[in-house]
């Protein structure tokens, strides 16, 4: 029979039954009102190896993802990198690092990590490295790349790379006890160009710096080794976000709902996403995850992690948004070697 008459058919049926029963009429009309859309489950679910691998344990260190596979670099002392493949879902041992290397934001160009404006050294008194240094992923190989104008550096930056120049916000010169920088910088990798920007609203260390939109955006961190509660205490609240067009900074006018520092940040469905941390309120790390909506500017909050840490980073791969290693308590101990990610429930 031809579908045309088909449908035909159904039609009248259709009518037919309608007519004789007007409850179902009125049921066929309306037939949205008997559906009810079930949002899918969004959690922190932890991420284990296929043979029972995992990181070298770490915090203040940096957690990012090349192509295929996440790489944790950096941290107390000199660790090696630890590579976890997502093919094969198994961790493996990389090259270390010619100096100790920690508290930095790293940034991916042209498929290589860039450790810029880090701190090395033993606490309190860490001081700022000299040099940038590049880890290339593709043959497991570290150099040194130029060095950072004397008078700029300072570490515990936040770090992003727009239009092929890395953008290096606010920081601090002596270590946890002070020296707190409200500068930004551009630094050119093609060229070796480093050029002073406009200072930001106030200074910051401790935290990450997310790129949206042309924007910079600066949330959370604090002053460290301000009294009270030195080293935790003098988290900020306010969100500084800077113009790159027009080299101009504002402050938002709604604060972070948790003050913390040592969170890692990354943006997330057009939303800067803010995790875990440390603060003097709690001994444990922080493991809220606040979200601020790039179009209200009004903060919301997602699940929380299963652990709370803080000295890490945020890997974004099919989806789901990943943290690895960091501090489980603030300051540096217990080191974690856990992963867990952030999505739609297995």
């Amino acid at each position: 029979m031809n579908i045309k008459y088909i449908g035909l058919l159904s039609c009248i049926l259709l009518f037919t039954a309608c007519k004789n029963n007007p409850d179902k009429k009125a049921e066929v009309e309306n037939p949205v009102d008997e559906i009810t859309v079930q949002k899918p489950t969004m959690k922190w679910e932890p991420v284990a190896s296929a043979d029972g691998s995992k990181p070298v344990a770490r915090h203040e260190a940096a957690f990012v993802r090349v192509e295929d596979k996440f790489y944790l670099l950096g941290g107390r002392g000199i660790r090696p990198v630890s590579i976890y493949d997502t093919k094969t879902k198994v961790w493996s041992e990389g090259a270390e690092p010619p100096i100790e290397m920690h508290h930095f934001q790293p940034v991916i160009y042209q498929n290589k990590i860039y450790l810029i404006s880090a701190l090395t050294g033993k606490y309190p008194a860490e001081t700022p490295t000299e040099h940038i240094y590049i880890y290339d992923p593709s043959n497991d190989e570290w150099s040194k790349g130029d060095e950072i104008p004397k008078d700029r550096r300072r570490g515990s930056t936040g770090n992003v790379l727009h239009e092929g120049k890395i953008y290096i916000s606010c920081g601090i010169k002596n270590g946890h006890i002070g020296d707190h920088k409200k500068w930004l910088d551009s630094y050119d990798p093609s060229t070796g160009e480093w050029k002073v920007l406009a200072d930001a609203p106030r200074a910051r260390d401790h935290f990450q710096a997310v790129l949206a939109d042309g924007k910079i955006y600066a949330p959370a961190g604090r002053n460290t080794g301000i009294e009270p509660d030195a080293p935790f205490g003098g988290t900020i609240g306010e969100v500084d976000v800077y113009d790159i067009k027009s080299d101009t900074w504002k402050t938002l006018p709604e604060n972070i709902p948790t003050k913390r520092a040592g969170n890692a940040a990354i943006l997330y469905n057009n939303e800067v996403m803010v995790v875990g941390g440390e603060s003097p309120v709690q001994e444990k790390a922080h493991s809220e995850v606040e979200v601020l909506d790039l179009n209200t500017h009004k903060w919301h909050t997602l699940p929380t992690m299963v652990e709370g840490r803080h000295g890490s980073g945020l890997v974004l791969f099919e989806d789901d948004v990943y943290i690895a290693s960091g501090c489980g308590n603030r300051g540096g101990s217990p080191e974690l070697t856990t992963m867990e990610k952030f999505g739609v429930e297995d």
